[in-house]
């Protein structure tokens, strides 16, 4: 990878073209990945009940 090539990724990331879509929300994502790893755990401890 050339020198140039590398500033223009610098450049792009830089000017933030290419980000999130405008769609997601991060609260909802979050919010939802919160409630699914909940659900896994409450899960997890439901089946290990010899502890």
């Amino acid at each position: 990878m050339s020198l140039h090539s590398t500033a223009a990724l610098v450049n792009l990331a830089a000017e933030g073209e290419g980000g999130n879509h405008p769609s997601l929300s991060p609260i909802l994502t979050g919010g939802g990945a919160l409630v699914i790893l909940l659900l896994l755990l409450w899960i997890t401890t439901r089946f290990n009940r010899d502890r």
